[in-house]
């Protein structure tokens, strides 16, 4: 091999290395997106569900729902199985009208789910 041929396998392997670092990045900081955008809408679930709106705080424990199932999916976490059944829990409820229980589960589930590292 010549040194020109040397340096383009070199310059190559660099930019392969990049890319795989880039796109691993990305993926880390999607996880977080799901995590954070769950703890979002579970705390609004909470705020409604305070307020006696047992039909918006399903919604956001909905929402919340899917994107802690997208987080557990790229970054299985003991934090999000327990927010996720708490979530589902809230959602039962809500459901049946029981805004204070569907709370108090809301609540339980924004707790696990700030602890998700």
């Amino acid at each position: 091999m010549n040194r020109t041929s040397i340096l383009k396998t070199l310059i190559l392997s660099i930019m392969v290395v990049m890319v795989s670092a880039s796109y691993e990045a990305s993926q880390a900081w999607a996880g977080g997106g799901h995590v954070a955008d769950s703890l979002e809408h579970a705390q609004k679930a909470g705020e409604h569900g305070k307020a006696g709106h047992a039909d918006v705080l399903v919604e956001h424990a909905e929402e919340a729902l899917k994107h802690a199932k997208v987080a557990q999916k790229e970054t299985p976490n003991m934090h999000l199985d327990k927010g996720i059944s708490d979530l589902e829990k809230a959602i039962s409820h809500g459901k049946q009208g029981h805004s204070d229980i569907a709370t108090g589960y809301a609540e339980s589930a924004i707790k696990h789910l700030k602890e998700v590292k």
